[in-house]
C-alpha cells in the first residue's frame, strides 16, 4: 500500500504582508555601535567571514565601559522617540491593517 502525499498550492496561515508605509523600527545602542564599527573591523581583518565580523563586533561591544556606551545609548533613545512619534502618527492616519492581495 503506497503512501499518498498531498501538496498544497497555496501557503496556509502565512505571514501578513508588511505595510511599506509603516515607520521603520528604532535601532538599539548596539546597532548604532555596530554600524559605526563594521568597516573598521573589516579593514583590520581583510577576508574575514560575515559571521566573524559580528562576533568581533559583539566582543568589542562587551569590552566597552558604561561610560563609552553612553553616546550610543543616547542615539538609541533619540531613535526610539522618533519611532514612537512616527508610529503614533501612522496609527492615527491609517488603520494599520495592510494586507496585499495575493494572486
Amino acid at each position: 500500500m503506497a503512501k499518498e502525499t498531498k501538496t498544497r498550492k497555496t501557503k496556509v496561515g502565512g505571514r501578513r504582508k508588511k505595510d511599506p508605509n509603516a515607520p521603520k523600527r528604532s535601532l538599539s545602542a548596539y546597532m548604532f555601535f555596530a554600524n559605526e564599527q563594521r568597516e573598521t573591523v573589516r579593514s583590520e581583518n581583510p577576508g574575514i567571514a560575515f559571521g566573524q565580523v559580528g562576533k568581533l563586533l559583539g566582543e568589542r561591544w562587551k569590552a566597552l565601559t558604561a561610560k563609552d556606551k553612553v553616546p550610543y545609548e543616547a542615539r538609541a533613545a533619540q531613535d526610539k522617540k522618533r519611532y514612537e512619534e512616527e508610529k503614533a502618527a501612522y496609527l492615527a492616519s491609517s488603520t494599520g491593517d495592510f494586507e496585499e492581495d495575493e494572486e
